[in-house]
């Protein structure tokens, strides 16, 4: 079973993702999106802290950027979220303010990566995204890169997965 679940902001994603999960006894939850000591903000701290309160005792967390090395462990694997990973992705190669041809090959390329090593899991895999392109244009051209670039991972990453699952207001969407 390999399953994306997308939806926006507080919508209840990874709480029904989890779900998917809870009969195994062992998980890795790889979280790629920056550590209370990379991001000392309270409120994402706390964030981080209600995701780790909610897990199973047998769930073990992995922090990494490294999408494709992450999903090909052995076991259950659930990815929470492809937004935060992708932000890391762009932090870390400086690329927010680069050129969108260089931006969108250097994405590509871990992307191309992630699909195929998504597409031969042996395992169960859950992959947590976020729904950005429903909503206004942004402002910003940061905010139109991101927006972008998410609507090419999920699309990709889609592609692979056996299901797609659409959450709004807790509720769930088969697609």
């Amino acid at each position: 079973m390999k399953v994306l679940v997308t939806g926006g902001v507080r919508s209840g994603k990874s709480r029904h993702a989890e779900s998917l999960l809870a009969d195994s006894p062992a998980v890795t939850y790889v979280a790629p999106g920056p550590t209370a000591e990379e991001d000392p903000d309270p409120d994402w701290a706390a964030r981080l802290e209600a995701h780790r309160a909610r897990r199973p005792a047998g769930w073990t967390t992995l922090e990494s950027r490294d999408l494709a090395g992450a999903l090909a462990r052995e076991g259950p694997v659930m990815v929470d979220c492809l937004g935060t990973w992708l932000s890391a992705v762009l932090d870390q190669a400086d690329a927010w303010e680069r050129p969108s041809r260089e931006v969108q090959a250097l994405v590509a390329e871990r992307l191309d990566a992630a699909v195929e090593a998504l597409a031969v899991a042996r395992g169960p895999v859950v992959l947590v995204t976020n729904e950005v392109g429903l909503g206004v244009v942004p402002a910003h051209r940061s905010g139109r890169l991101f927006r972008d670039l998410l609507g090419t991972v999920n699309q990709s990453l889609a592609t692979a997965c056996d299901e797609v699952h659409l959450v709004v207001a807790g509720r769930v969407l088969r697609l």
